[in-house]
């Protein structure tokens, strides 16, 4: 149900607010997500025990970033827009765009924790990028977080090959093959990463023929599979 508001500014600032609710709440369980796996905790079992709370818990999940028009941009200009007129800073915007900002780093030094233990380095490792869209059943790649850790594995040397069934070839990076979801190339990959969980792929044949996946999104069901 839809409701009125006295004005256009307070019909943006609801926009705003909105998005700036999404935005905070996935920087928490972003960050949630680092400290339990630090901790050796579970996160995601973590957050589906406290969704089964009947009131007072929104669910959100963590991921390798946020990415797309809003949640990148929106908070940020609420944030600009109370410093320029009020000379204060919005600190849940400022600390929620740290942490966000920097998820795709943490995907790559856990790419790299995962390569080391297996006496390999990014440098000339294959690696496949599971979707680059920015959220799942999605084409669209503006900010996406996806491209973020494409550019991050590139710098230090990595083969890079990934799929998305949705994406306009046109937005994937020069430095990234598009392949077949294919068990020829998944057995090829040195690690998978799954950044972008869509439903058109086929999670059954990544779970038969992946032996090594780092999941961000809590889609692959299969053993030794390592979650973000």
């Amino acid at each position: 149900m839809h409701r009125a508001v006295p004005g256009t500014r307070e019909a943006e600032l609801t926009k705003l607010l909105e998005n700036t609710f999404r935005h905070v709440n996935i920087a928490l369980v972003n960050e949630l997500a680092v400290h339990c796996h630090g901790l050796g905790v579970d996160v995601w079992s973590v957050i589906d025990a406290a969704a089964s709370k009947p009131f007072g818990f929104m669910r959100f999940t963590p991921g390798p970033g946020v990415g797309g028009h809003c949640l990148p941009i929106d908070p940020t200009y609420l944030s600009w827009q109370s410093r320029r007129a009020l000379g204060q800073t919005f600190r849940f915007v400022d600390l929620a765009n740290d942490v966000n900002e920097h998820m795709p780093d943490y995907v790559v030094v856990r790419a790299v924790e995962h390569l080391n233990r297996r006496h390999k380095a990014v440098n000339g490792s294959r690696i496949l990028l599971a979707g680059l869209a920015y959220k799942l059943n999605s084409g669209d790649a503006r900010h996406s977080p996806a491209m973020s850790v494409a550019k991050r594995l590139n710098a230090l040397g990595a083969e890079l090959c990934a799929v998305d069934p949705l994406i306009d070839p046109a937005q994937v990076p020069v430095d990234v093959q598009m392949v077949p979801c294919a068990p020829e190339q998944i057995a090829r990959a040195d690690l998978v990463i799954v950044l972008t969980d869509h439903d058109a792929f086929d999670w059954e044949l990544l779970e038969r023929h992946a032996e090594r996946v780092l999941d961000t999104r809590n889609r692959v069901r299969a053993a030794g599979v390592e979650r973000l």
